[in-house]
């Protein structure tokens, strides 16, 4: 019963992988991660340069599963209740009435959030942790199939609010996008020459299918070997004379789950080290402070990470 479990999620992957490739060139590896992160559950931040693609990413998936999507442009006067919702008198019956904000939704854009300021940025941290938003003393939950996928400009930094630790850790991965190679960038000027292939764009999965990929991820197994590996390597995040705030147990907790998806996608129902390997990077490096003499040296997260990689033994 549990390989015909993985093996349908594994065909929800693979279909809506290649729908999102139809429209998003050249990014396979970037595809396979953002669909890893949302089939364990997690959110994601795309730190890259404008034009990349990271809307139409986060587009694309809404449209393959046939998600509500709402978009958030972070700007230095947007307020929280701009995110969560406000209160509005009803003269009709005296009362107060809770409007639901745009976080209300499946899959939500928080474009440039490094844009706004704290108190704002914090408006989405409840949600993120806990599915829910707290307003005039209520809980309000959200839906049970909620992603966020925010993203932030590294070489802007006038006028920007870098995110505290506290909301870095919140974010299962972190990744960029990057330039694609010629050939691809060719295949999207034809594919944009009359119009955008995003507004012909089919969904192919339901949101039930999505869920089905996350309940997949939870049944995959992991040994005790290779859990012992991955707090190794967070453990060995925390020990290090670079880095000054290591990696959280919530680091440890993301790259299992993470791990377990990449598993999934392979069609397999268990996590080997590779899988581990692959996305230790994407899940560890955003939630280390690198200590500032190392980091004048020039230390930097990733290669902390690559170093551990390189020195902790995988198990056999």
């Amino acid at each position: 019963m549990r390989n015909e479990t993985i093996e349908r999620a594994a065909d929800v992957f693979e279909a809506i992988a290649a729908n999102i490739e139809s429209v998003i060139r050249g990014q396979s590896a970037a595809v396979r991660k953002l669909l890893a992160g949302f089939a364990a559950g997690g959110h994601v931040l795309l730190e890259d340069s404008p034009g990349t693609g990271k809307t139409t990413l986060s587009k694309a998936l809404a449209k393959s599963i046939g998600a509500h999507f709402k978009r958030i442009q972070f700007t230095p006067d947007l307020l929280p209740t701009d995110i969560i919702g406000v209160s509005i008198f009803d003269q009709s019956d005296g009362r107060f009435h809770f409007h639901k904000g745009p976080v209300f939704t499946n899959i939500l854009l928080a474009d440039e959030i490094n844009r706004a300021s704290p108190r704002t940025q914090s408006a989405l941290l409840e949600a993120m942790a806990e599915g829910q938003v707290s307003a005039d003393g209520k809980l309000y939950s959200l839906d049970s199939v909620f992603f966020v996928l925010a993203t932030q400009n590294p070489i802007e930094s006038a006028g920007t609010y870098p995110l505290p630790e506290a909301q870095m850790d919140r974010f299962a991965m972190k990744f960029s996008l990057g330039y694609v190679p010629l050939e691809d960038e060719m295949k999207i000027m034809t594919d944009q020459r009359s119009s955008h292939p995003l507004q012909h764009l089919q969904t192919c999965a339901s949101l039930e299918d999505a869920q089905t990929l996350q309940t997949a991820v939870q049944a995959v197994e992991i040994s005790d070997d290779v859990k012992r590996y991955i707090l190794k390597l967070v453990r060995g995040t925390r020990e290090s004379s670079n880095v000054a705030i290591g990696a959280s147990p919530r680091a440890s907790l993301a790259l299992m789950h993470i791990a377990r998806a990449i598993a999934l996608f392979s069609g397999r129902d268990f996590v080997i080290p590779e899988d581990v390997r692959e996305i230790a990077p994407d899940v560890l490096s955003h939630r280390l402070v690198v200590d500032a003499q190392a980091r004048f040296s020039g230390v930097t997260a990733d290669g902390v990470v690559e170093d551990l990689l390189k020195s902790v033994p995988a198990p056999g």
